[in-house]
Order: structure tokens, then C-alpha cells, then sequence
């Protein structure tokens, strides 16, 4: 709305309508992107065990009042950062405790490779969305140049840029502008299918990640009852106390481990078929985009042949 704002006291009514138009398609693929990634999210949590049960996702569904939610204050933040820097260290502290199940081994090398190889993978994905942007951009420029070049030249080439041209070339107008809304499509359906798919999938990586350390904590504390719990036998001295934080620890490790291995088996499930249906979505969107351009060369193709 700024934009337009700005642009309406200089513009003409075509190039005014033009620029809605495109600000209108960017908003809808932002718009577009934004929901599908919530509906993802809210349909994990209502397929979980436990989180379709929570009441505050009940409230969040059905609750037709406002909520009044505020943000966070800086005292929560600072909070939230300092506990970051807490379990950063504290992983440093328990990074030497032995696993002890072979199956928590095998995910834990495999989630510190995979997370790796999709951050990197996100970030050549954001470059090329970012590059088919900078394409759809370049359309205008090049067209505004030619058109430019077009009222200046007096060689025989001012034929062939008035031909080019978007103002002296009303097919070719068409044509620089489907051009700029097909490579703007290929951007946004690219960030849609892929970008935002690997970002996601960063999330729900370190989300497992997270997972391990709350259980090798777990193990970490269950190994120190026991060293406490040996002292006591010594000394004789606060043996049921030290007994009962003991069978605490264990529970709590057993438990943790009980879920960690459905939520890291679910996990695998989950993203396997959620690359294999963004992947086979995007092709089809890739090839619909590359008719579109074939076909668009052609007709620019028999216009040049003839003139």
C-alpha cells in the first residue's frame, strides 16, 4: 500500500494498474507460502499423541475471543538467551557421556550430517530463488533500455529494438511482462516447494537435536544418582533419599527415551514423504512454467521472422 501511495501522484494509469498488479501477485505467493506452512504445522500437532489432547492447542483452535497476547519483554528475552547459553555450554559438559543404546548412537551421527547438508542446501536453494527474482526484474530493465535505445538509434538496428521494444511493440509489451510473471512464478512456487520445505525441516532437525540433549541430560543425571546414591551406602547417611532421586532419574531417562525413539521413527516417515510430494509438485509446477516460456520464444520467433 505504501508503494502504491508513493507511485499514484507519478505514474500513469496503466503503469499505476501495472505495478498493483505485480504488488498484488507478491503478496498472494507471501500469503500463499505463509498458510502452508502453518497448515503443515497445525496438522502435525493434531495428528500427535499428546499435542491433540493439549488444551491450550484446543483453545488456539476453537476459541473465538481475543486472547490478548503480548509480546515478550526484554527480561524474558535476555532470559531465553541466557538459558540458550546455559545448554550450549551444559552439551559441551555431557558430550562425554557414553551412549548407551545403539539406536540414540545411529540417530545422533545421522542428525548432526543431515543437518548440515540441509543447511546448505537451504541456503543454494534461497540463491537461486533469490536469482530467478533478480531475472524477473531484469525484464523491465532490459525492455525500458530497448525502448530507450530504440528512440535514440538511427542505425538499422533501430528496426529490430523498436520490434523489441514494449512500448513501440504491443505483442512484445505482452511478452516482457509474461516473461517477468513467469520467472516471479518460478520464484515464489521454488521458495514455496523447496526454500521453504528445507527451512522447515532445519526447525524440525534441531527440534530432534533437542531432543537428544534433554535425554543424554537425563542420562548425565541418572549417572550422577547413582554415584550419589554409591556414597550414601558408605557413609550410611541419607541412603532413601538418595535411592528415590535415583529411581526419579531413571524414570524420567526411560520415559524420555521411550518417546524420543516413536517422535525420531516418526520423523523419518514424515520426511520422506513430504520431500517426495514437494519435490514431485514442484517438476510438474517447473514443467508447466517451461511450456509457458517455450511457447512464448516461439511466437516472439515467427513476430521477428515477419518483420
Amino acid at each position: 500500500m505504501h508503494k502504491l501511495g508513493e507511485g499514484e501522484a507519478s505514474m500513469t494509469k496503466e503503469e499505476y494498474a501495472k505495478m498493483k498488479q505485480e504488488l498484488e501477485a507478491e503478496y498472494l505467493a507471501v500469503f500463499k507460502k505463509t498458510v502452508q506452512v502453518h497448515e503443515i504445522f497445525l496438522q502435525r500437532l493434531s495428528s500427535h499423541p499428546v499435542f491433540s489432547k493439549d488444551r491450550n492447542f484446543q483453545i488456539f483452535l476453537e476459541y473465538d475471543q481475543d486472547l490478548s497476547v503480548r509480546r515478550k519483554n526484554a527480561k524474558e528475552m535476555f532470559g531465553g538467551f541466557f538459558k540458550n547459553m546455559v545448554k550450549t555450554a551444559d552439551e559441551v559438559l555431557i558430550s562425554g557421556t557414553k551412549e548407551v543404546d545403539e539406536f540414540f548412537d545411529q540417530e545422533k551421527t545421522f542428525l548432526l550430517d543431515y543437518f548440515s547438508k540441509i543447511k546448505d542446501a537451504t541456503s543454494k536453494a534461497e540463491k537461486m530463488t533469490r536469482s530467478h527474482k533478480n531475472v524477473a526484474d531484469d525484464y523491465i530493465h532490459v525492455s525500458a533500455t530497448l525502448n530507450s535505445l530504440s528512440a535514440e538509434d538511427s542505425t538499422p538496428l533501430k528496426h529490430l529494438m523498436v520490434l523489441l521494444g514494449p512500448v513501440s511493440c504491443p505483442i512484445c509489451d505482452v511478452s516482457y511482462t509474461f516473461w517477468q510473471k513467469v520467472e516471479g512464478r518460478v520464484a515464489s512456487d521454488q521458495e514455496l516447494k523447496l526454500t521453504e520445505l528445507l527451512r522447515y525441516y532445519m526447525r524440525d532437525i534441531q527440534a530432534a537435536k533437542d531432543l537428544l540433549y534433554r535425554r543424554a541430560r537425563a542420562l548425565a543425571d541418572y549417572e550422577n544418582a547413582n554415584k550419589a546414591l554409591d556414597k550414601a551406602r558408605l557413609k550410611s547417611k541419607d541412603v532413601a533419599q538418595a535411592q528415590q532421586h535415583q529411581q526419579q532419574c531413571l524414570q524420567k531417562f526411560d520415559t524420555l527415551s521411550e518417546s524420543g525413539k516413536k517422535e525420531l521413527t516418526s520423523f523419518k516417515g514424515r520426511r520422506v514423504l513430504a520431500f517426495r510430494k514437494n519435490l514431485i509438485e514442484m517438476a510438474e509446477l517447473e514443467i508447466k512454467h517451461a511450456k509457458s516460456n517455450m511457447a512464448l520464444l516461439q511466437g516472439c520467433v515467427e513476430l521477428l521472422k515477419s518483420n
